[in-house]
């Protein structure tokens, strides 16, 4: 019976994720009705209070979940590298160009900033961190990159992809943005190298 509950939580919990991922990509959280959300659902907004406590708590879910899509799509990329500094590199680049994905740019780069706050103090940070972090360790101990602290180095690169997606997004031109953010990412992300790449 407790596992049955558990399945019936979940799929309410997953129903008013989609609704509400849907409806923030294409109005924007301001402009999505939480009765629309709970429409869309099938569900009640007493569905939506008691599993997320209130409309920011569901965009907090979405961005958790957006954010595991984007984790595994950039350990894609970094595990396709030829070496760990080309991963390391490939990762925050294939970072940054997300901000291209419409739903990505209105849901996590405008919207939860809006709404969140800052998103270098975001609770699934701390994930990218710790993996860059282990890299760019890596990368201090192969010689590649010279000897520093690697979480400072890690929370820099982190920051400069982090801002450089945050100022594409809110671009009046965000195709043209990206291939300026990207170079001038790149310009600072070589100067970690012992030697040119």
């Amino acid at each position: 019976m407790a596992g049955r509950r558990a399945q019936m939580v979940e799929e309410t919990r997953g129903k008013l994720v989609q609704a509400a991922r849907k409806a923030f990509a294409s109005k924007g959280y301001a402009a999505a009705s939480m009765d629309d959300l709970t429409a869309e659902a099938g569900l009640t907004r007493g569905a939506l209070y008691h599993n997320f406590g209130d409309k920011k708590g569901l965009l907090k879910a979405v961005i958790d979940q957006i954010d595991a899509e984007i984790l595994d799509h950039l350990r894609g990329v970094q595990a396709r590298a030829a070496t760990e500094w080309e991963g390391l590199l490939a990762e925050n680049i294939a970072f940054i160009e997300l901000a291209l994905d419409p739903e990505i740019q209105r849901i996590m780069l405008l919207d939860g900033p809006a709404v969140l706050g800052d998103p270098s103090q975001w609770p699934n940070q701390n994930a990218c961190l710790r993996r860059a972090t282990v890299t760019i360790q890596t990368l201090i101990d192969n010689g590649t990159i010279h000897p520093m602290d690697p979480e400072a180095a890690a929370r820099l690169l982190n920051g400069a992809a982090l801002n450089a997606a945050l100022w594409i997004a809110a671009a009046d031109d965000p195709p043209a943005t990206m291939p300026k953010a990207v170079e001038a990412f790149q310009h600072l992300a070589k100067g970690l190298l012992r030697a040119p790449a």
